[in-house]
């Protein structure tokens, strides 16, 4: 049965539409009709007063559903993650993991590999291959260089599962650049001294996307621009940005977004509390922290990023869904997600008009809340 929702106002990717019906069938959008030509038999919702957007797209999470993955990489683990992270209106997300043990690497994979989840699109692992000196909260006695047959080994265990990775431009050589590359592997700069030309070099060898922008990095200064300054003067790399007014304020995220247009895109950087294990998170009242106070992930959902860059940022509302939907989905190369339109993935998700709760989602045509 073909299924329509009417009477929203609906954020395409690319038109504010209203007075119109968004028809989805079998996993898949179908058309957006006026109001009149919505079939007589179809499954109706009414969604007067709320915004229709696409699924939103998060890619780097940790954590969430009382879990934290890398601590507890298990079937269980999975779905309450992912059945939590869907419930708040992202539908498609990349599952991270901070620098580990290789056997958390590999037990991660294969737990992913056994238990897919339409919401899941991969594995991101932040790290080993990081500058020591911009660790941030990750353990430094377990980060190190690459080596190709390492490498080849976290490739051939995943079978695809591993989807992006963030790393040091500066201490991985061409050789792993090009490995990684090679098997679909999204190549994301981050926790990095790198020099503003160090970074060039390395999106000019593929790497596509920025982590974070502005945590873990070198420094925008004003004699040594940076990776920062890279990412802003780059005419093709993206960058992530986690827009909680604590890993940047308000004023970086409005000055990222105005040098870098539609190549800034949001990320939560979200984990969830816990206790034991290599990385203990402790909840407080706007992050998470180590137990030595080191910031450590986001508490914020990916609503709550949008709300925060229109409500404190000055980035119009269509702008602030595209980061957090088009703009990623451009990072994954992924076309028929981030946006409505025929052919499209029917990952869809409600709002009140105040942006401060989901109303509901539906995942590949199925509605979850």
């Amino acid at each position: 049965m073909i299924s329509a929702i009417n009477n929203a106002t609906i954020y395409t990717g690319t038109r504010e539409l209203t007075g119109q019906s968004l028809l989805f069938r079998n996993k898949r959008i179908e058309a957006i009709v006026p109001l009149s030509e919505v079939p007589s038999d179809a499954n109706i919702t009414d969604a007067t007063g709320l915004l229709l957007t696409p699924g939103f797209i998060d890619l780097q999470i940790y954590g969430a559903g009382g879990y934290l993955f890398s601590n507890s990489p298990s079937a269980a683990a999975l779905k309450a993650i992912s059945d939590a992270i869907v419930r708040s209106g992202t539908t498609t997300y990349m599952l991270t993991l901070a620098t580990n043990e290789l056997s958390i690497y590999l037990q991660a994979f294969d737990v992913a590999k056994q238990n897919p989840h339409p919401a899941l699109a991969g594995i991101h692992l932040e790290g080993p291959y990081f500058n020591p000196v911009k660790r941030g909260a990750h353990i430094e006695k377990l980060i190190h260089s690459p080596e190709l047959q390492e490498v080849q080994s976290l490739i051939t265990a995943a079978n695809g599962i591993f989807r992006m990775m963030t790393l040091a431009p500066e201490m991985v050589s061409d050789e792993v650049l090009q490995l990684l590359l090679q098997n679909n592997v999204i190549l994301s700069a981050g926790h990095s001294n790198a020099t503003y030309d160090q970074a060039m070099a390395g999106f000019s060898k593929g790497i596509r996307t920025v982590t974070h922008l502005f945590n873990a990095m070198s420094t925008l200064h004003h004699r040594d621009t940076g990776l920062p300054g890279a990412a802003y003067l780059s005419q093709s790399t993206y960058a992530s940005i986690i827009a909680d007014g604590v890993h940047v304020d308000w004023q970086t995220l409005r000055i990222s977004k105005q040098m870098m247009g539609r190549r800034l895109f949001l990320i939560t950087d979200a984990v969830d509390e816990n206790l034991e294990g290599a990385y203990i998170h402790l909840r407080k009242s706007d992050r998470f922290t180590l137990p030595d106070g080191t910031l450590s992930g986001s508490c914020i959902t990916m609503l709550d990023a949008i709300r925060n860059c229109v409500q404190h940022a000055g980035i119009e509302l269509p702008e602030a869904l595209r980061m957090a939907t088009l703009y990623p989905s451009e990072v994954m190369q992924a076309p028929d997600l981030g946006r409505l339109e025929p052919g499209a993935r029917a990952n869809l998700v409600l709002v009140d008009q105040e942006l401060s709760s989901v109303k509901s989602v539906w995942l590949e045509g199925e509605k979850i809340a």
